[in-house]
């Protein structure tokens, strides 16, 4: 069961996610409130497994809560769930702890499997967002990976394992299989070998 509590400052958006997981069976909202602070103390109050949060709210805006809650909580998941598509404002959330972003125009089925995503631990962003490297949105060999991602692939171009990446990167080898799972669903690739051909035909595109 996943315990999830919501924070957004527009009652009607709330309204329509409360709809939408109604009839989940394996999810329960523990709570919602209309902004980051009372998003704290509904964390510390209920601990939740999940928090979707909107980033700009009064009192407090959701990347200093996501701050806050990971910082007591690291368990806790964080999905970001607003309507700025500008990747400073990806890049902040992911910095504070979020490990999934959707848009507030996104369908409800991508919401909801972004929550189911994010919950099982797995990195989740809007298909319609266009993260680049460094922000220049005109690169296109680049700019479909973050900069992070395009060093696992350097990495796996290079033969190595999970757990060779993972301890030469320092992050979990969990991490780096979630960015694989990330990757392979960005760059459109199906199949177990498929990454590997990727980075193994591109190993010299890496700067």
């Amino acid at each position: 069961m996943i315990r999830l509590a919501i924070a957004e400052d527009h009652q009607s958006l709330i309204d329509g996610l409360e709809l939408l997981l109604r009839y989940e069976e394996d999810i329960e909202i523990v709570g919602t409130v209309n902004d980051g602070a009372a998003l704290v103390k509904l964390a510390r109050l209920k601990e939740p497994h999940m928090v979707v949060t909107d980033i700009r709210m009064p009192r407090m805006d959701g990347i200093e809560a996501t701050k806050i809650i990971k910082a007591e909580f690291p368990h806790v998941q964080v999905l970001a769930f607003s309507m700025f598509d500008q990747e400073e404002a990806v890049t902040q959330m992911l910095a504070a702890g979020a490990t999934g972003y959707v848009l507030k125009n996104t369908a409800l089925k991508t919401v909801l499997e972004a929550i189911n995503a994010v919950a099982g631990g797995t990195t989740f962003y809007d298909p319609s967002l266009h993260l680049t490297d460094g922000g220049s949105r005109g690169n296109t060999k680049k700019g479909v990976l973050t900069k992070r991602q395009r060093e696992i692939l350097k990495l796996i171009a290079l033969g190595k394992t999970s757990r060779e990446i993972a301890d030469e990167l320092f992050i979990g080898i969990h991490t780096v299989d979630t960015h694989r799972k990330n990757m392979a669903r960005i760059l459109g690739l199906k199949g177990k070998g498929e990454l590997l051909r990727y980075a193994l035909e591109r190993k010299y595109d890496f700067g």
